[in-house]
């Protein structure tokens, strides 16, 4: 996942085959293919305007390996270990 504000992401096609999930608040909305049923991002309740991206919903399979992951701390929410 990749965190980026909500004003930099476009759906340039397949929107209407995004299905939404909420709960309990109803803050939070991920949402998830209605096809296949993969998980492509949500907007992010601890931060609602920014969307929370899959990147391996976009980027080639075979590249995943050569990203730089992240640890995010639970609760805080804050960078815990760059070098995973």
């Amino acid at each position: 996942m990749v965190s980026v504000p909500m004003d930099t992401v476009t759906i340039l096609r397949g929107a209407d085959k995004l299905s939404l999930y909420q709960w309990n608040t109803k803050t939070a909305k991920h949402y998830f293919c209605s096809v296949c049923g993969i998980y492509t991002h949500h907007q992010r309740r601890a931060r609602p305007d920014h969307y929370a991206v899959n990147v391996a919903c976009f980027i080639d399979q075979s590249s995943i390996q050569d990203l730089s992951i992240g640890v995010l701390g639970g609760a805080s929410n804050s960078l815990i270990d760059d070098d995973v």
